[in-house]
C-alpha cells in the first residue's frame, strides 16, 4: 500500500487504552495499538501521537467536580504521561524506536518538549510522543493535538475514535444517523459535531489542516488512513 501522508499526526483517546476494562490501561491493548502504529511506521510514514488521559484522570470529569479547574487540568496532564510511557514501552517491546517528549518537566520520563528536537526525532524516524498537553490547563489534548501537528508540519492529524466517523448524531443513541464520508469545518463548528473542542477546530481551519476521523478498534484502519482510503472513517477539511 502506498501512503498518501509522509509525516502524521495521531490523536489517541485515553478511553482507547481501557480496552473492556472501566478504568485504568489494559496492556494488551497498548500492544496492539503499538502494533498497528508499527505497520504505519514500516510503510516509511513519520509518526507523532498525542495520548489523552481520560481513562485515568479527567479534568472535566465528575470525580473533579470539587477541584479547582486548573489543578484537574493538571493532573489530567500527568494522566497522559502515564499513557505516553506505557505506550512508549509497547513500542519500544516490538522494536519501534520511540520519545517521549512532555509539555511539563518530568526529565526521569520524557524528553521536554522543543518544536526543532521533535521535528530531528521524526526525521531520524522515531515515533514521537508529545505528553502533558499543552502544559497550559483549561486546554484539552484535542487542541495540543492540532498545536502540536502544526508545529512538527503534519500533513493530517488522525483521530482515533470508539466510532468509525463522524455522525449526524450519536450512532449509539440514535439509529438513523446518517455518517458523513467528507465535510467542511464550517459545517462541524455550526453543527456543533462532536469531533474535537472548537478551538481545536478553529485551529485546524485556519491553517488548513485536515482531520480524519475513523475507528481506532478496527484493526488496520490506521495503514487505511494513512494510505487515503475514505471509506473507514470522515474526513474535515477546508
Amino acid at each position: 500500500m502506498q501512503p498518501a501522508y509522509k509525516r502524521i499526526l495521531l490523536k489517541l483517546s485515553g478511553e482507547v487504552l481501557m480496552g473492556t476494562q472501566n478504568y485504568g490501561i489494559d496492556t494488551k491493548v497498548a500492544i496492539a495499538v503499538a502494533k498497528e502504529l508499527k505497520a504505519v511506521y514500516e510503510l516509511g510514514v513519520e509518526v507523532a501521537v498525542v495520548v489523552g488521559g481520560g481513562n485515568i484522570f479527567r479534568g472535566v470529569s465528575e470525580s473533579a467536580r470539587n477541584m479547582d479547574r486548573a489543578a484537574a487540568d493538571y493532573i489530567g496532564m500527568l494522566a497522559t504521561v502515564m499513557n505516553a510511557v506505557v505506550l512508549q514501552d509497547a513500542l519500544e517491546q516490538i522494536d519501534v524506536y520511540t520519545r517521549v517528549m512532555s509539555a511539563i518537566h518530568i526529565p526521569q520520563l520524557a524528553e521536554p518538549f522543543i518544536r526543532r528536537r521533535a521535528i530531528r526525532h521524526l526525521e531520524k524516524k522515531r515515533v514521537v510522543i508529545f505528553a502533558a498537553g499543552t502544559g497550559n490547563p483549561y486546554f484539552t489534548t484535542d487542541s495540543a493535538a492540532a498545536l502540536r501537528a502544526l508545529e512538527i508540519e503534519a500533513e493530517v492529524i488522525l483521530k482515533g475514535t470508539k466510532v468509525d466517523g463522524i455522525y449526524t448524531a450519536d450512532p449509539h443513541k440514535v439509529a438513523d444517523a446518517v455518517k458523513f464520508d467528507t465535510i467542511r469545518f464550517q459545517e462541524v463548528l455550526e453543527k456543533q459535531l462532536k469531533v474535537m473542542d472548537a478551538s481545536a477546530i478553529s485551529l485546524c481551519m485556519d491553517n488548513d489542516l485536515p482531520i480524519m476521523v475513523f475507528n481506532m478498534q478496527t484493526p488496520g484502519n490506521i495503514v487505511k488512513a494513512v494510505c487515503g482510503d475514505l471509506s473507514i472513517g470522515t474526513l474535515v477539511s477546508v
